[in-house]
């Protein structure tokens, strides 16, 4: 599960991680992004790959197909078990991969005591560099926004450690892969491999409390993924889910 998050750094650091051979656009520098606490239905800058390169475009976070719309609020997130034979998404899968760019991403765990209250924690690589969220989005050229686009992270299953944290996590993307899952000449059984196998492990990540304001998504500040020394680690059987749950099966 992926419900809120952390895009911090200005777009060409992003770039720089992700492709240092690429020459940074006009109007995309290192000015910090600074957005502490990513909430679904937002805009949120993200990358996808087009026949003449690289492209940055601000979305909503969220998305589902016409036919699907006002049935229920449009899912934030899919599963990456489902993704690419469901009917939901078949509209985006493959052609619409794009990645988003982030530094860490936050869960909530349930207190064993009272499990209507639920202590963040803050997720992210050990080396601290940014992180690329496999993603797919709907796109439409032009500076205007356009009814329909938008954008769900894919979610893959947690495994050893991090369960103790939720039983799903973003399909994380090293830099070299994640320039191969935007290349638009990648072959769908290639990037449905890519999805299924090559999140990054497990032990590539850290995790730890952090206070919680960041359940009020007008709290941006940097403060937000500092580490809480009064909260207690998580136990196994206690994993929640975080205030903005929305998946699409």
């Amino acid at each position: 599960m992926c419900g809120r998050f952390v895009q911090y750094e200005g777009m060409a650091i992003y770039i720089e991680e992700l492709s240092p051979q690429v020459e940074l656009f006009s109007g995309y520098d290192a000015e910090p992004i600074n957005r502490f606490n990513v909430a679904p239905t937002t805009r949120v800058q993200i990358m996808h790959g087009k026949e003449d390169g690289l492209h940055i475009d601000a979305l909503h976070w969220g998305w589902a197909p016409f036919w699907a719309k006002g049935k229920r609020p449009d899912p934030i997130n899919a599963r990456v078990e489902t993704v690419t034979t469901g009917k939901f998404f078949k509209q985006l899968w493959p052609t619409g991969r794009a990645i988003v760019p982030s530094e860490g991403w936050y869960e909530w765990v349930k207190d064993p005591d009272a499990p209507k209250k639920k202590q963040p924690y803050f997720i992210r690589l050990k080396s601290r560099r940014p992180m690329f969220f496999g993603a797919l989005a709907q796109v439409h050229p032009g500076l205007e926004p356009h009814h329909g686009d938008g954008f769900v992270i894919i979610t893959a299953a947690s495994d050893q450690g991090m369960v103790d944290i939720h039983d799903r996590r973003p399909l994380v993307l090293t830099p070299e892969l994640a320039n191969e899952w935007l290349d638009p000449d990648l072959a769908p059984s290639r990037a449905e491999e890519i999805a299924k196998e090559f999140c990054q492990p497990t032990e590539d990540f850290e995790w730890f409390a952090v206070g919680k304001a960041v359940g009020n998504v007008k709290n941006q500040g940097p403060d937000l993924i500092r580490p809480d020394p009064s909260a207690e680690k998580p136990h196994h059987e206690d994993h929640g889910s975080d205030p903005a749950e929305g998946e699409q099966n």
